[in-house]
This record gives C-alpha cells, structure tokens and sequence, in this order.
C-alpha cells in the first residue's frame, strides 16, 4: 500500500471528499485535481492536519496538456476519475456540461494512455436509466436497458463508451460505478441532494421539505467512497460498469430515520409525493462478483451518523445553512 500514488479527479466534491478522507487517514498520498478552490466539504469531514497532508492541483479536467502534466508530477499509480457537472448545471448550460463531463473523461483516458497506465475508477450514474416503469423489475440488474432522460445520463453514457473504446484500442481496463442517491455529510448540491440537506436541517432544529418522494436507492456516502477505492485497486481486465446497491428505500422511510435520530423533529421533515424518474433501486450483484464483498450501511444507521456529523459540524462552524435555500 505504501507505493500507491492516488490521483482524484472532482476531489473537491463531495464524493470526492469522502475518497480523499478514507485515503489519507490510510497513509495513502493523494494527489486532488479540480478547477474549484473551496475545501469546505473537505473541511467538514476531515480534521485540519489531514487536509494539510493533501497535494492541491488547480487545474482543469477539459484542459489535457495540464491534467497530463499534473498526472505524470503526481508520478500516479491510482486513479478516481470523479469530475463532472451534476444534472441541474448540465440543464443549464448543456455546453458545458458537455466539456467538463464528456470531454474531460476523453482527457482522463487520452493521459492516462500517454502515461501508459493500465487502470482507471471512474463515476457513471443511475441517470443512465430510465422511467421505473419502462422496467419489469422495480430493482434493476447491471444488464438493463439504459434509457437516460436528461443530458447527465446522456453524458454519462457517452463516458461508459468512451471507457469500451480506450481499453479495446488500448487496453486501458476500467471499473465505472453508477451511483444513485448518494447521501451523507457534504452531499450540498444535485438533484438528490435534498434529503441530506433534511438532515442537517433537521440538526440544526429547522424544517425542510425534501424535492422528491417514492422510493430509490439510498447510498452513504462513505461506503461509496470505500468502493471506488477498491475498485481503484481491483486487478480487472476489461472496461465494465456497475450498478451499486445500498438500502432501497421510499423517501418516507427516510424521513422516519430522521425522526429517529433528531425526535424533537418529528413532522417538521417533509416529502414531495412526485418520484424521480428512475427504477425503484439498482442490485450490486455484478459489482460483487467483479471486485468482492463491499460494505453496505443500513439506511438508519446512516442518516443517525449524518445527524450526529452535522450536530457537531454545527457546534464548530464547519458547515453554513445557507444551503437550506438552494
């Protein structure tokens, strides 16, 4: 482990955070790339020791000469590939969204074949699906029809073909992990940012209502983050994508463990009736079966851990509610 050279991609985000927290306090140098230059999101799950032994790179995903050149610095073993714009920025600005999603990940593969490296991890997303009743099975296997419904998926999609092609032409093998409903600590922006911002509303005793309802497949977002770890160190040969598991869910049950953990409360988190336009939940069957057991936290157990980060996040003035109101 002492040898690897971990490069992250979007870092500052907040599943990059997460990846970049379960890396440093494992000894692991990181090497974070991203255009943007606020550590908030680092800052609240990571003491100020840890981020000070994190190697800063500013620098831009759709830029190649510079992402090449930061890579071969970082003298890299390991790479997360997490940078993109989530949905709402892709509907606003559809070129952009473009550049920084589907060209960017052109950029990651063309370096790392320049650099002659052999493996990447990389975000795809749910998004790559379709409407829950465009399915047979309201929990959907690895193999289902992708049928994205917004420009996110559309990327994300082009960015699982793109991976098909550099290992054909190249033999660049990659893993690519469709998230769904990340929540945790630091998950502030997205679509399905909603019902994290519940729960730290629901910490600092303000009520909220979450934008969507039905049910989806709710993921913490430490446990992605230990995945795409693995995945990053997984000896496989190909350029596969997987769904992820997590508790499978209705936003009523979430609600509930927001109760639970914060009963002063009860009735003031609230739900739209509208679900999502995606299948109910996603199986990590072919996930398993590629790169070995990975850990799940039920969905109780993972809203009451967030409530209780964000309790003390407040306490310490680590974290801002203004983002109740975006």
């Amino acid at each position: 482990m002492s040898e690897e050279r971990f490069f992250v991609t979007g870092a500052l985000g907040c599943l990059g955070a997460w990846v970049v927290r379960n890396l440093i306090q494992d000894g692991i140098p990181v090497t974070v790339y991203d255009l943007g230059s606020s550590t908030h999101r680092l800052k609240l799950i990571m003491s100020d020791d840890e981020v000070a032994r994190i190697n800063f790179v500013n620098g831009d995903i759709t830029d190649l000469e510079e992402l090449e050149k930061a890579m071969q610095n970082a003298d890299v073993t390991n790479v997360i590939h997490l940078a993109a714009l989530q949905v709402p920025f892709c509907r606003a600005n559809p070129p952009l969204g473009a550049r920084v999603n589907v060209v960017g990940t052109v950029n990651l593969f063309e370096a790392a074949k320049h650099l002659e490296l052999k493996h990447i991890a990389y975000a795809s997303s749910v998004a790559v699906y379709g409407r829950g009743d465009e399915y047979d099975d309201r929990i959907i296997s690895n193999d289902a029809a992708q049928m994205p419904r917004n420009l996110y998926g559309v990327y994300k999609l082009a960015n699982e073909g793109t991976a098909y092609i550099y290992h054909q032409d190249n033999g660049i093998n990659s893993i690519g992990l469709r998230p769904y409903t990340v929540y945790g600590p630091g998950r502030d922006q997205g679509m399905t940012s909603t019902p994290t911002k519940a729960m730290l509303a629901a910490a600092a005793g303000k009520p909220y209502h979450i934008s969507f309802g039905g049910y989806n497949g709710f993921q913490y977002v430490d446990d992605v983050a230990k995945i795409f770890i693995q995945a990053a160190r997984a000896s496989y040969d190909g350029a596969s994508v997987f769904n992820l598991g997590g508790s499978v869910a209705h936003v009523r049950e979430v609600v509930e463990a927001i109760d639970a953990a914060a009963p002063e409360m009860a009735g003031q988190i609230t739900f739209e009736d509208q679900p999502l336009a995606l299948p109910d939940g996603t199986d990590d069957n072919a996930l398993v079966a590629a790169i070995g057991a990975v850990h799940t936290t039920p969905l109780k157990e993972g809203v009451a851990a967030t409530i209780r980060h964000f309790k003390q996040a407040l306490a310490d003035d680590k974290v801002s509610l203004e983002q109740l109101s975006s």
